[in-house]
């Protein structure tokens, strides 16, 4: 069920209840799908990607008061500081299905609060409460490696973007129209953060994926500038840790490369867990002496593993079951490394 119906109606009465609201959202498809349905439904207010850290805290407040919002609405963000949630003087609504957490002041919705097991995504969460925009929902839920109940009706409605016998998130992403989809959504939040928030305006105004897909409108058309700008700069490396992760016989298959621009680390960590289901993947990137990590397996739950090989250390990260992000100093990673092996 993920959310109860109370609790969908609440958050609903938030959405109508307010004329200026602030969206904080993650940096990812789930966070931009869940940010697109409720803007689209509210038609006001105002979207703040989230993509400097991974969490909203005090730093956050310059936004808030430069915007000065009648409320804040949290979508899809793991951690929420409670010296954000003191300092704010409006109503804030934190949706999310990570933690869960102990927080006050803030009207705070996730499944996981009563089943600890539930992964149902923010994106889904969010077309629970409108029930609009499901090609959105859908995009969001998929490239978060979950299968919404409502696939096999939105397979009906859109027949052409899921067009493969899938049995695995996976299938959808890296064999269907849809899977386009997800990569472009993914792209166009890479970058400078006014040519993401540019790409994000945009797509608040598109109203069918085949305006991508087929370069239909001005819009399709800018979306799909900025894909392939972005594409062109993953197409090597992707080709590259590929290549290297088939060869590599090690249980623990790691890749590292620079980049001082931009983060390819979860796409690169996605497909490369898709191909190879029996390795655990650790895909880094070493920008301003701090490896940034993402760390994929089919089997293994990784959060107390990657808990447990940072202690002493320089760094902090979490996440999913099977699906983590990770930040170590670069001189604690060949430590961080060797302890997350021997632990495998």
């Amino acid at each position: 069920m993920a959310l109860s119906e109370k609790q969908l109606i609440q958050i609903k009465d938030h959405l109508d209840n307010c004329k200026n609201p602030l969206f904080f959202f993650d940096d990812d498809q789930d966070g931009l799908c869940s940010f697109l349905q409720f803007y689209r439904y509210k038609k006001e207010g105002k979207g703040s990607i989230v993509k400097t850290t991974p969490k909203v805290d005090s730093f956050f407040l310059k936004k808030v008061e430069e915007y000065n919002p009648d409320k804040i609405f949290i979508l899809d963000m793991a951690i929420v500081e409670q010296d954000f949630l003191d300092e704010v003087k409006v109503p804030v609504v934190w949706i999310d299905h990570h933690g869960p957490f102990e927080r006050h002041k803030v009207h705070y919705f996730n499944p996981r609060v009563s089943n600890q097991k539930d992964n149902h995504p923010t994106s889904y969460l969010c077309y629970q409460v409108l029930k609009q925009d499901k090609w959105i929902a859908a995009l969001g839920c998929v490239a978060d490696w979950f299968l919404p109940p409502f696939i096999e009706e939105f397979k009906k409605e859109y027949p052409d973007l899921v067009d493969y016998d899938f049995k695995s998130p996976g299938d959808i992403i890296y064999n269907t129209k849809l899977g386009d989809l997800i990569r472009i959504f993914s792209f166009v939040l890479k970058g400078r953060t006014t040519d993401v928030m540019k790409s994000i305006k945009t797509l608040t105004r598109i109203e069918s994926p085949y305006e991508i897909l087929n370069n239909e409108t001005s819009q399709g058309k800018f979306i799909n500038k900025r894909f392939n700008e972005i594409n062109k700069m993953f197409l090597p490396l992707q080709k590259e840790v590929l290549s290297v992760l088939k060869k590599s016989d090690e249980k623990l298959a790691v890749y590292i490369y620079r980049d001082d621009s931009t983060s390819f680390t979860s796409d690169l960590g996605n497909e490369a867990i898709y191909r190879n289901p029996e390795k655990i993947i650790l895909i880094g990137r070493e920008r301003s002496g701090q490896m940034k990590c993402s760390l994929r397996s089919t089997e293994v739950i990784l959060p107390p593993l990657v808990e447990k090989a940072l202690i002493g250390l320089s760094g902090y990260g979490g996440g999913h079951e099977h699906a983590c992000g990770l930040n170590v100093a670069k001189e604690d990673f060949d430590e961080f490394v060797k302890r997350l092996r021997e632990m495998i």
